[in-house]
């Protein structure tokens, strides 16, 4: 059953009710076969997140695009936050980075971060609501559900017909790709106290939910699809942060995350191929395995009721922010390679 949109906090309630039955629609139920499957040799792609960040990066951002450019990734993934956490949400800010966006001469698939929605509540941010800023988020960014931005869109498999169409799936080189609107803040349950919220209201845990359910829906119908087709690797994109090795999280800042964190680790843990997680939101490059048994990220999920683990998950954490000096160029090796995807960190020249 589809999710429907979100129209009232009574219909979206009523929408919860199924969302644990949630199938995504026969489009999504497996990744969109681009072009290119049956490229010889190395083949790669670009991601970046959490950037641009203030106003010197806003003004370098079309130089750092047109590097990428250069380079002929045969995509690119913005894994959210396109502003920093202090700066306003207003329509014109979108307007620029969409015109930005429209620089890349390959397809870009982009996901919202928690910077342009959930924290505009922020005074320092104009004091918006965010529901209004994710509408409006998706009214710039996805105008056209089903296909990526760039000025060589890709063909995408997106939840658009549950309300979701920056959710999306597509496969490349035997490798299953989930692109997940999942952000910080909780995953948006933390309340929006710049606008007078003591506690999350019943609209914004109505939404987390609704999103979540398609967030965990897509990963089920990506490992699914890689079984079928018997691919290599699954690769999942968001913004979140969810094992963040810098602090020790209260239960407040991950709770939410709990049932993607299950998912990955029951689909995880019987599949034979590759698995990576690749994130922003902290900031700083990282390469881990969270979900390995023994592992203290791990341990922060388990105390909240998850079980299992999942040893072959690799995560990767991009530069962002102040570290934001580089791209992450990342490349899916030859079949028989030691592991399917190989990357490195390419910095920006100026």
């Amino acid at each position: 059953m589809r999710l429907a949109p979100l129209a009232s906090p009574l219909a979206a309630l009523a929408a919860l009710s199924t969302a644990v039955v949630l199938s995504l629609t026969s489009a999504a139920q497996a990744g969109v076969d681009t072009p290119g499957q049956d490229k010889p040799g190395h083949y790669s792609f670009a991601v970046i997140g959490d950037v641009p960040y203030g106003a010197d990066q806003i003004a370098k951002f079309p130089s750092w695009i047109g590097q990428i450019n250069a380079a002929e990734p045969e995509f690119t993934i913005h894994v959210g936050d396109i502003k920093n956490g202090s700066s306003r949400c207003d329509d014109a800010y979108y307007r620029l980075i969409r015109s930005d966006f429209d620089l890349f001469q390959g397809p870009l698939v982009y996901t919202p971060g928690d910077n342009e929605w959930t924290d505009c509540h922020r005074v320092n941010n104009g004091a918006y609501q965010p529901l209004e800023r994710l509408a409006h988020d998706r009214s710039v960014f996805f105008d056209h559900p089903g296909v990526s931005l760039g000025q060589e869109p890709m063909e995408v498999a997106s939840q658009a017909a549950d309300g979701l169409p920056e959710n999306v799936m597509f496969r490349k080189q035997r490798v299953e790709f989930a692109v997940l609107h999942v952000v910080g803040s909780n995953d948006d349950l933390q309340p929006w106290t710049g606008i007078g919220n003591a506690v999350a209201t019943p609209d914004q845990i109505a939404e987390e939910q609704h999103r979540m359910a398609g967030a965990v829906a897509q990963v089920h119908a990506a490992f699914a699809a890689a079984r079928q087709k018997q691919d290599r690797a699954v690769a999942l994109y968001l913004q979140a942060d969810m094992f963040d090795p810098t602090y020790q999280p209260p239960a407040t800042d991950i709770s939410a995350y709990k049932p993607l964190v299950q998912a990955i680790i029951d689909e995880s843990s019987s599949y034979t191929g590759d698995v990576y997680l690749v994130n922003g939101d902290s900031h700083l490059y990282n390469s881990d395995h969270p979900l390995a048994p023994g592992s203290p990220l791990l341990d922060r999920y388990t105390a909240l009721g998850v079980t299992g683990s999942a040893a072959s998950v690799e995560r990767i954490t991009v530069d962002g922010s102040n570290n934001n000096l580089d791209w992450l160029k990342v490349t899916i090796n030859r079949p028989g390679a030691v592991e399917t995807l190989s990357w490195e960190r390419v910095p920006y020249t100026s």
